[in-house]
């Protein structure tokens, strides 16, 4: 085996590779800005009296969106104040989704990290580096994320921001069978403690006890499935028992450290022993 020394160039000198080439390239495969499955909502998206997002990202299976600011060269001054700008527009005109800014560019300075830093208490901020490398005849490209927004507590454990709603809300939103699959998922959560309820909010089914929300699992009902969240740390154990389930998983979301599982109707009756399981490590580890 060989080991090659790569050749890393610069894209804001380059003769034919521009911004537009860029923002194509991740249109065709988003999974290369390494942030799991995304798919594209939009391109150069006009904001009222605010010039144009260069991308609009949303999560697979989750509310979150990305508002993109894509520069070539090293970033300055105006480039945060654009992606803060249609951060600040996008979570105003869609408050229903969950909005982070992202700066993507080739060189982002100490300055400008500084600067990120401080306003990442306050405003979620993802910084990701570009770089590009020559591959004979190709070019190669690599996004490292090198900030990333702080973990806050979730919205939907701030129980005065909710949005309530009731259960019919759920079954038309999703169906009745899948509303029926989480109330049976229910049921197993309730023979590991019988005070907890049901608790209907826009965006989620969660639980609460002594009328506080205690949201160590989350559901969010399907028109063919049931999403279930669990409020668990990532580990190898947990990333095994899954795999041996059979049970189809979405990728772990750090920002809430919670797994991302797909239940269908035969899952609750043939896998009912690893769900009750998996309800019960959540239950433990939020409860402790």
């Amino acid at each position: 085996m060989k080991i090659k020394n790569l050749k890393k160039i610069s894209l804001k000198n380059h003769p034919t590779i521009s911004e537009n080439y860029i923002q194509e390239e991740i249109i065709n495969d988003p999974t290369i800005l390494n942030l799991g499955e995304l798919i594209v909502r939009d391109k150069e998206r006009r904001q009222p009296g605010a010039g144009r997002i260069d991308l609009l990202l949303e999560e697979v299976d989750s509310n979150r969106r990305y508002e993109v600011e894509l520069q070539l060269g090293r970033s300055d001054e105006s480039h945060i104040i654009r992606t803060i700008e249609y951060w600040d527009i996008e979570r105003r005109r869609y408050p229903q989704y969950d909005h982070i800014a992202m700066l993507i560019a080739e060189d982002i300075t100490s300055r400008f990290l500084n600067v990120i830093q401080l306003l990442n208490g306050n405003i979620p901020i993802v910084a990701l580096q570009l770089e590009a490398y020559e591959l004979g005849d190709e070019i190669g490209l690599s996004f490292t994320k090198i900030v990333d927004e702080l973990n806050f507590g979730l919205i939907d454990d701030d129980e005065e921001s909710k949005i309530s709603v009731d259960r019919d809300y759920w079954v038309d939103k999703a169906t009745p069978k899948t509303v029926k699959h989480t109330n049976k998922m229910f049921d197993l959560i309730k023979e590991i403690d019988d005070q907890l309820k049901l608790n209907y909010n826009k965006h989620y089914i969660g639980l609460m006890k002594n009328n506080k929300a205690n949201n160590f699992v989350r559901f969010r009902p399907r028109k063919k499935h049931v999403q279930l969240n669990l409020r668990l740390e990532k580990s190898e154990e947990i990333d095994e028992k899954i795999e041996e389930s059979g049970i189809e998983a979405l990728d772990y979301d750090n920002r809430s450290s919670s797994y991302r599982l797909q239940i269908y109707e035969e899952d609750i009756e043939n896998k009912k022993e690893f769900i009750t399981d998996i309800l019960k490590r959540a239950y433990d580890n939020w409860n402790f």
